[in-house]
Order: C-alpha cells, then structure tokens, then sequence
C-alpha cells in the first residue's frame, strides 16, 4: 500500500554528539532527532556499560511478593507458577521456576493450552491445581484481569502473586501484589518492561534478598527472547535488557536452544535480534500456538542430550506446520479482500473463515498491517463455537482501547495498544466490523494516523561500506521504539532480480545507480508485488552478510517510490496536470458535491472540515486521478509534496480559509491536540501529525510546543524521529524565551503570507512554478 515518506529534516549537532558516532552525521542526525541530545544519554544509549539500570525494587508490591514468596519456600509451600504460551510467557515462566528452584522452593508451573484455554486463568483449572495441594498461586504475563481466578484463589486461602505488563483494568484482581511496571508513571526506566521483564525483576529481588550475586544473569538468555519476541517497547531498561541478553544468548548454554539453532542452521555467535524475531521465536510460538506449550520449560532447563533434541525437533516440525497454514490463511485473506473491496474501506480490515486454524491468524494479520498499513482484525469461526479474533494495528490506534468500545458485542477480549485477543459470536462480526470503524475515527479524530515512513537519511550507492554498517549496528538492538535506520537512495533502476526462498517467496533484486554502482537488496515476502519501472528511490536497511566466507553489504529492501523527476508531477511532460479554479467560488460546499459525482476523487483538506468532509491530510494522501485541495497550504514544499504524493490529472483548487496563522487560535489547537493525546494514546504523538492536523509546517509545531512547555502547559519531550512524549504540566511558567515566541510569530506570519499568494497567482504557475 502506497504510505507517504517522512523525509529527515537537517538539525544542528552538537560536535561532541558527532564525535560519539565516529563523525557519522547520519547516524548522529538520527540520534539527535530521537531525542538523544547530551553526552551521557548518548553513552548509555550506545554502551551498556554506562547505563545504570533501575532497582527491582521500584515495581510496586515487590517488597510484598518476594515477602510472601520468601515465607512459601521456607515453610515448604507449593507454588504453582502460571504462565502464558506465547515466547514471552514461556520465558518469563522458566524465569520463575529456575530462580524458584535455586532458591530451593517447591514449584510447579503451568501453561494454558490454547487450543482449549486461551490465555489468561481458566478457573476451571485452576480449581484442579487448589485441590491438588498449591498454597501460593504466582502469575507471569498473565492476571491483571483475573478478578474472577484471583477471587477463587483468595477463597481457598491461597497467596496469589500477580506479575504482568498487560495494561491495567478499570477493577484490579485483589491479590496479595499486583506487580506491573504500568502502575508506574509513563516515564519510569521500568514502563515498558514485558512479562519476562518483570519476571526477571523479581528474580534479581528474590537474588538479593537471598544475599546471592549475579545469579539472574544465567536468565538474561531468557529475557532477551521473551522480550524481543513480544515487540516490547526498546527504551530504558528494556532496551538495557536486551543488549546485555544478546551476549549471554551468543554463548548458547542451554542445550536445547543450541540444538534448535543447528537444526535452523543458525550461527549462535552471530545472532541478532532479528534472528530471534524471524527464526528463533517463530519455532517457540509454534508449540503454544498449535500444541502444549508446558515443555517449554523442560526444553530450555534440560541437560539430557536426547531429551533435548527429541523436543527440538518436534519445534522445527510444528514450526513447518505454522508456516504453511499461516501462507494459506495469508492468501485466503488476500482474496477475500480482492474479492470485495468494500472490505478495505473500513477504518480496520475484519476478515472471518470457519476453518482458519485459530493458533496462526495473528501472525498473518501481522503481514496484512505490513501490506495495507491499517488495523488487522482476523477471526476463526468453527461451527456452534464463539469467533476468536487476533488483532494487530498500527502506531497510533490503540487498538485494544477500540476494541473495548464494542465490549457489548464481544464475549470476551483483552491486549495491549498494539495486539489484542477477542471472541464474539459470528453473526455478530459484520456489525463488529463497521461499530469498531466508526469507533476507530472517533477515538482518532484529526489524530487519525496513516503508516508512514521515516527516512533517517540519502545515502548513494557507493558510499555503502562496511564501516558504515558498523557504526549503524551501534544503534542496535533495533525494534518497537527504537526502529531501525532506514537509508535510502534516489535516481535507481532494478538492473535484475532472482526468486529465492523455498518457494521462491522472495527476491534478490539488483539495483544500479546513474554512475553504474550496483548493489544487492533482498526484498522478504516480495514476489507478489508490483515491481519498480525506470527509476526510482529505494528506501532500504543494511547489514552485513557473508557469501562463502566473504563479509558484504546487504540491503534489505523496504520500499520504493517513483523518482521525483519521473513520477506523475507538475514536472511531467507525459501526463500533463489539468486545473480547474474554484478560489473564487461563492459556494464551495455546493460546488464540491458536484465534482463528488465522480467516485474517483480525493479531497485535501487540514481544517476543522476534514472529518466532516471524509477528507485526507497530508499524511494520509493516496494516489488518484482527480484530487481537490480544500484548504491553502501553508507552504509552497507542502503543496508540491501533496501533488506528488496523489500524482493527479486533474486538480480542482479551492482555498478555504483558516485560523491557524493566528497566534491564540493556533496556541490553542495546538494545546487540544496534545490534551487529545494524553487522554487517547497515552500522551504519544507525532510533529508530522501535529501539523497536518493544524495545517502547519513542522517548524511552528515545533516552536509551539516549546511554547506550551515554557508556560508550564505540558511537559514535552522528543523520541525517535518525529515522535513526541506529552505528559501534564506543572503550571509553573519558566522565563519566557523571547526567541521562541517572535520565532512563532514570524512562522506563522509567513504561513498566512503564502496563503495569500495561493488564493491569487495564476493557477497554473501555483501547480507548477517552473512553467
């Protein structure tokens, strides 16, 4: 699906921040615009060794839980750890049960089995486990929402223990501690911890406690599995986690991970956190997602050679039935969306088959987020059973926060912003499917998010080395908060491109430049796309890959879009651009209906109309013969950026007024959109959003906010890219910074200036200023 870049914006560097990636100014720019902008944020970012990690004891009711823990296995109680089948309730499982049994407890453990479980307590089990003897029930990724276990539990005169990450209910389960890092305000180190996280957490308590050192790093193999594996949030101590796990999973003590890696053919020494997402935890999801996943915890404690490889085996077997069943429930997928397009233009693609394998559908609504860059909702619909769903999104819908609107047409559902478990009754899907549409825009508003891409920085094809694939892997682990750096190239042509894959799924693709440079990309998942004609700029990530004992660079592929100079502009000679004038028109609204005659034409619009007019902003804008430009832009750039990015024959100009380049209007927008954020995503949001939402340049947005935050309206600070962490102010004014304010001014001065301009120049020269 065609999804706009966001291209870098040039900031000045401190030198010292350049000097800190070997003066590398992309990756120092990168950094910069991620908000890493001192010295000792950038040491502790790069070495781990300069990160001080926070305390166990910060999670709240640690004290309690290791207390209670500590009497358990003193007094020689049975506890029953519960765990969840995905990798990181696998993980966070074998956490618990080894750092339990060091310590001498008597512990057994328990997995749901999804087939006849789900996730979560099953209290009908649970109630088996009480009346075989357990005295304290201890949870892992799982129990934030067990009022109705905990209650049972509590009942029987059990200690129940709960640690989690899930986001926390309107009503806790009343356990004697409740350990979830969201309990913590949004800026803790500890936030985004997952459940092997937290698992680990009270494994270093109950190590101190105990008086015993650097025991819970024979765990850290663990825990960067469940956290890579569960997309968990790469900031703070999380992304600490992972780059001291990385090493301790390179050594590969574990017999049964060594052996599963020989059977995938894969280097220990070299592993990555890419080779956990795409080889090593596909093969542990398998065993939860289509069998009994309570071996797990045999598989990766296990010193018996044949145990081990017996186990091992039996991952890589389902792991080839995973794949399979998840490509034929993809292609389903696919045709029934080609089928009835109708499907698409919902604000989430709901799909439904009775003989989806439940076990496999989120992993495929994970690959049609990639391809649509919307919302993914896939149910499984046995007959006479309840419809269970898998859900996926995309950065700013969260899409368990949408799904709870629905809560009277589900029978149950639960998850985080990002992935979310649900179950209906079938007949009730299709009016599921548009309520949760409706819901999707207006939890969104003019917050309504598109997939984007963000380029780090234009590289040319022979300034592609080694050297720089070095200092670009300083940066990793890469993930959910911490995305790869995405390079890209412009004025390339596909010189030639080979099928490569067991079933020839993807492409080896040559790229060559205007010079003769060549270079391989690897394109995943490619051969059924569209490929590029005549030139094009390729957006791409890099690595280093060795061929027969040969180290190089490799690109892999990540999208493309056609050369400027090429593609369906103002510019182009081949398809010239037809303008009709409506600038002047007395009655836009009447004169826009009859051009919406026409189904095939998109409206441009970043006033307070667009939700009413079902328009598109700047972000969101796709390609289309007929384009209407509602509003006047603030800016020349942006409006050459949108016609490129609809690449039109026909525009329809109108130039509706806006407030926005006054001072108080655009202050106070401003201030309801940051407001918006924190009530409806968690204070997160983006510049770029910001300012198609009040028709802007990223510039006043980002002296706005600076505003906001010296009058003590908001607390604001920058994250990777664009993006923005917004939490409540104190009230407190800071002295008024005179630049920033006559900055704003004349930002907004020049806005309203080039919105004068638009409303008169010939419109012809407006289209195309060269002509």
């Amino acid at each position: 699906m065609p999804r706009p870049w966001l291209e870098p914006q040039n900031v000045n560097v401190p030198h010292e921040l350049e000097e800190a990636v070997n003066g590398n100014t992309i990756l120092s720019q990168t950094l910069y615009r991620r908000g890493l902008r001192n010295i000792q944020s950038i040491k502790g970012f790069l070495d781990p060794l300069c990160y001080q990690a926070a305390s166990p004891w910060d999670l709240p009711d640690m004290d309690i839980a290791v207390s209670l823990l500590d009497g358990a296995i003193k007094n020689g109680q049975r506890i029953c750890v519960w765990g969840d089948f995905d990798v990181d309730g696998q993980t966070a499982t074998t956490v618990l049960v080894t750092a339990l049994h060091r310590l001498g407890a008597d512990v057994i453990h328990h997995i749901p089995v999804r087939a006849q479980e789900s996730h979560g307590i099953s209290v009908d089990i649970l109630s088996e486990f009480i009346s075989q003897g357990i005295n304290l029930l201890l949870t892992c990724d799982t129990g934030t929402s067990a009022n109705l276990a905990v209650h049972l539990a509590r009942q029987h005169n059990l200690f129940v223990i709960v640690t989690d990450h899930h986001d926390l209910p309107a009503t806790l389960p009343d356990a004697h501690a409740l350990i979830n890092p969201k309990r913590l305000p949004h800026d803790h180190p500890l936030n985004t911890l997952p459940g092997v996280g937290v698992a680990y957490k009270l494994a270093e308590a109950l190590y101190q406690f105990h008086g015993i050192t650097d025991a819970s790093v024979e765990l850290l193999d663990l825990v960067v599995l469940g956290i890579v594996a569960d997309l968990a949030y790469l900031q703070a101590d999380t992304r600490y986690l992972v780059q001291i796990g990385l090493p301790a999973l390179r050594q590969m003590h574990r017999l049964g991970l060594k052996i599963l890696s020989e059977l995938a053919e894969l280097n220990p020494q070299n592993i990555t956190e890419d080779h956990i997402s795409f080889v090593l935890a596909p093969r542990l999801n398998a065993l939860g997602r289509l069998s009994n996943a309570n071996s797990i915890v045999e598989f990766l404690t296990t010193d018996d050679p044949l145990r081990a490889r017996v186990l091992a085996y039996e991952l890589e077997g389902l792991n080839a039935n995973r794949r399979l069943l998840s490509d034929q429930v993809y292609r389903a997928a696919v045709a029934l969306l080609e089928n009835d397009s109708t499907l698409l233009q919902y604000n989430t693609i709901v799909l439904n088959h009775p003989t989806w394998p439940a076990g496999v559908i989120g992993i495929v609504a994970a690959r049609l987020v990639e391809r649509f860059g919307k919302p993914v909702i896939l149910f499984s619909s046995p007959p006479g059973e309840f419809a269970r769903g898998s859900a996926r999104s995309i950065e700013g819908i969260n899409i368990t926060n949408a799904i709870a609107t629905q809560a009277h047409l589900l029978d149950g559902y639960g998850g985080h912003p990002m992935a979310a478990g649900l179950s209906i009754q079938p007949d009730r899907i299709p009016v599921f499917r548009r309520e949760l549409s409706r819901a999707i825009l207006d939890l969104t508003g003019d917050n309504r998010p598109m997939a984007s891409l963000v380029i780090d920085g234009f590289q040319d094809l022979n300034g592609l080395s080694l050297d720089l694939v070095t200092d670009i892997e300083r940066l990793a682990p890469f993930g959910t908060g911490n995305p790869p750096v995405i390079l890209a190239s412009r004025g390339v042509s596909l010189a030639g491109y080979t099928a490569v894959g067991k079933h020839g799924e993807h492409l080896l693709m040559t790229i060559e430049d205007e010079l003769g440079y060549k270079q391989q990309a690897i394109w995943w998942q490619g051969a059924d796309q569209s490929l590029p004609e005549g030139k094009f700029d390729l957006a791409y990530t890099v690595r280093a890959a060795t061929y027969r004992g040969q180290k190089d660079v490799q690109l892999e592929w990540i999208d493309f879009r056609p050369t400027a100079t090429q593609s369906i502009s103002p510019l182009s000679s081949k398809q010239p651009i037809t303008v009709e004038d409506f600038r002047s028109e007395t009655d836009p609204f009447s004169a826009l209906a009859r051009l919406r005659i026409n189904n095939d034409l998109q409206l441009w619009c970043e006033t307070e109309d667009r939700v009413t007019l079902h328009a598109q902003d700047r972000l969101s804008l796709l390609p289309c013969s007929r384009l209407v430009i509602w509003s006047a832009p603030p800016g020349q750039a942006i409006l050459q950026q949108a016609i490129l990015q609809a690449s039109p024959l026909f525009i329809y100009l109108f130039a509706n007024s806006t407030s926005m380049d006054q001072m108080d209007a655009f202050i106070k927008r401003l201030a309801g959109l940051c407001k918006y954020a924190i009530r409806h995503n968690k204070g997160e949001t983006r510049i770029s959003i910001l300012a198609a939402a009040t028709n802007q340049r990223l510039e006043a947005i980002k002296l706005g906010v600076n505003w906001l935050q010296t009058y003590g309206h908001f607390h604001i600070r920058a994250q990777e890219q664009d993006q923005l962490q917004i939490t409540t102010g104190s009230g407190i004014v800071n002295h008024p910074d005179r630049s920033i304010i006559a900055g704003l001014h004349s930002l907004l001065a020049e806005s309203a200036a080039y919105r004068k301009y638009y409303s008169q120049t010939d419109k012809d020269r407006l289209i195309n200023p060269e002509s």
